[in-house]
């Protein structure tokens, strides 16, 4: 006799749950090897990322480490994705966004125009040009002036 049996993450169709931090959507997930490909659908912000967060730290700890995203079905997002998506980065893994939504894409060319890295399409997370991360730390707050920089009074 043998059984099968599967990761929770394998699952087609994570089901909506109405509680707190639950997005009103569903999100479609399939593996291949050590690839976990993504299609969530309908809105991911600050407070309905939650079962996508879920979804990719599940998929982390049964040792995934590429992720492909399909946005096409997203309406709306915010930092909230951003925040899940540099966090499945910044262990190491892999992302590939592809079919980008409007929604997604307004988001990425708007974190491309304000934040420091942003995802690439193509995987992983890109720094802007110019941004002082070309060998250098990020720009910090500005020095205080020195006793001989400040004015003197008049």
């Amino acid at each position: 006799m043998s059984t099968a049996t599967s990761s929770p993450i394998l699952a087609r169709t994570t089901p909506h749950d109405t509680g707190a931090d639950s997005a009103p959507c569903a999100i479609t997930v399939h593996s291949r090897g050590n690839v976990l490909t993504i299609a969530p659908a309908g809105e991911i912000d600050h407070h309905t990322a939650g079962p996508l967060r879920v979804t990719l730290a599940m998929a982390a700890a049964h040792g995934y480490t590429g992720l492909v995203l399909d946005t096409s079905r997203v309406t709306f997002a915010d930092s909230g994705l951003l925040r899940v998506l540099d966090d499945w980065c910044r262990h190491g893994r892999r992302l590939r966004m592809v079919n980008q939504s409007r929604a997604v894409q307004r988001l990425l060319a708007a974190a491309a125009a304000t934040g420091p890295a942003v995802p690439s399409p193509h995987g992983g997370f890109r720094r802007k040009p110019g941004d002082g991360a070309e060998g250098s730390a990020p720009p910090g707050p500005p020095d205080r002036p020195g006793p001989s920089e400040e004015a003197a009074p008049r």
